[in-house]
């Protein structure tokens, strides 16, 4: 161990609740962002695809990659701030368990 850093059996354990969402949740959230992305890109094809005329390749490989990006990168946002919601609300909810248990 290095000078200054804490000893790890000095740190207290933690027993209350986790903020960490499900494991299902998780896993949900994944899901979600690849299939955004899928989608994304397929609508970026698309739209060039349409728009474009004559040797499009290099265009439409951009337009998906865009739509795949902006897509996936939306959803990413959202599926964060829904699983930090949840995280939250399960520690009120256990916060307002622990109250009740103690009255």
């Amino acid at each position: 161990m290095a000078d200054g850093e804490p000893d790890s059996s000095d740190l207290p354990l933690s027993t209350g609740p986790t903020a960490l969402p499900s494991r299902t949740a998780r896993a949900l959230a994944f899901v979600a962002i690849i299939v955004a992305g899928v989608c994304g890109g397929l609508i970026g094809y698309a739209v060039v695809n349409v728009s474009c005329h004559g040797s499009c390749t290099t265009p439409e490989g951009a337009g998906a990659l865009t739509g795949a990006v902006l897509a996936a990168g939306g959803v990413a946002v959202v599926a964060v701030l829904v699983l930090r919601a949840m995280g939250e609300w399960r520690r009120i909810q256990a916060e307002r368990e622990q109250e009740a248990g103690e009255t």
